[in-house]
């Protein structure tokens, strides 16, 4: 990783220049069926893995990073904040390609596709799984096999995210800016079309919630423990839980359009809350919000589309992956159905007009 190539500010990870990653908690689906895209419930608290010298595990140290907390099954989504200028962001699970399935290379590939391209990817909430679908990203911890990780490369020893970050290369930067000079016109009218995802994580932001449901925030870095050797801690990575309906879209441009380097890279540490209270002194935040109450409380759900987009075919390594509920048992936590009504739509996803009946001529 480069220094100064990456940089936390407040719970916003940024590689390079263009590119910003919020990890966001939010509700677990059920691991049958599809499902709309759940809501944004807050965002999981980042902090440097070096600010903690003496309470870190020494592996950690040496791998760098950042570290947030994370409780068994908690379900999360990576939003991808507006790049000034495009860029493909490899996105690692345990060093498992979450868009093909291959182990981590560390450089670009085609063939198949094993990045995401920014910004026309606003968010990624789980591995490629084809189809215009993704299964949801879902915490547990390594060594009962439930990780992609583990389910791919028949061994857990990686754990947590790792992400990557390439520029354009310098003919095709150039080419991109002197066709946004040329595009530059005024902004269009108020109404005249959908505004583009944003806000709280590129859901167009997240429902106000019930005071009883919100998550509490994050008090400051507090004063790390004592000194002392730094104990080990749990190693938690992800698995996958239910299939929502989302695309990761193909890259339209020529593999030979990007940088050969990288321009930033990271390693993302999962913590489980008492290690999280042992390693910063710091309470994690509660456990999230109950999914049936979120629901019957009337709260919305979200559907996106992109017409101009294609998406990714299915990857064979990824295919074969189960949900976490194979290894810890059955999801007992209430489902309440969303309502048609509370499934609201973003991007160029089609709305639903009121029906027109007919008669008698």
């Amino acid at each position: 990783m480069g220094t100064g190539s990456v940089r936390v500010d407040g719970n916003a990870l940024h590689l390079g220049e263009g590119v910003q990653i919020r990890f966001i908690r939010t509700l677990r689906l059920p691991e049958s069926g599809t499902h709309a895209l759940p809501p944004g419930l807050g965002e999981f608290p980042l902090r440097r893995v070096e600010d903690y010298p003496d309470t870190v595990p020494p592996e950690w140290l040496a791998k760098g990073g950042v570290m947030l907390p994370v409780y068994l099954r908690e379900a999360m989504w990576l939003s991808f904040g507006r790049s000034g200028e495009p860029a493909a962001l490899q996105v690692g699970v345990g060093k498992v390609c979450a868009v093909s399935g291959e182990r981590w290379t560390g450089r670009l590939g085609r063939d198949p596709q094993n990045y995401v391209v920014l910004p026309r990817q606003p968010w990624l909430d789980g591995i490629n799984s084809g189809d215009g679908t993704v299964r949801q990203f879902v915490a547990v911890p390594l060594g009962l096999g439930a990780t992609v990780e583990g389910q791919v490369t028949g061994e857990e020893t990686t754990g947590g995210v790792q992400l990557q970050a390439f520029p354009l290369g310098e003919q095709a930067l150039a080419e991109w800016r002197r066709a946004q000079r040329e595009a530059r016109r005024p902004a269009p009218r108020p109404g005249g079309g959908p505004a583009a995802p944003g806000g709280f994580g590129g859901y167009g932001g997240p429902p106000a919630m019930p005071m009883a449901m919100a998550p509490a925030a994050m008090p400051a870095p507090g004063s790390a423990p004592a000194r002392g050797a730094a104990p080990a801690a749990p190693a938690m990575g992800l698995g996958v839980g239910g299939s929502m309906r989302q695309e990761v879209y193909r890259d339209d441009r020529p593999l030979s359009a990007w940088a050969r380097e990288p321009a930033a890279r990271v390693f993302v540490h999962l913590v489980t809350p008492p290690a999280w209270r042992r390693i910063t002194g710091e309470e994690a935040p509660p456990s999230p919000v109950d999914r049936a109450a979120y629901t019957q409380a009337g709260l919305p759900w979200y559907d996106y589309y992109d017409e101009t987009g294609a998406d990714l075919a299915p990857c064979e390594p990824l295919t074969g992956v189960k949900p976490v509920g194979e290894w810890l048992g059955d999801d007992h936590a209430p489902w309440a159905e969303p309502d048609p009504s509370q499934v609201k739509p973003l991007g160029n996803a089609p709305r639903p007009g009121k029906p027109v009946q007919d008669g008698n001529w």
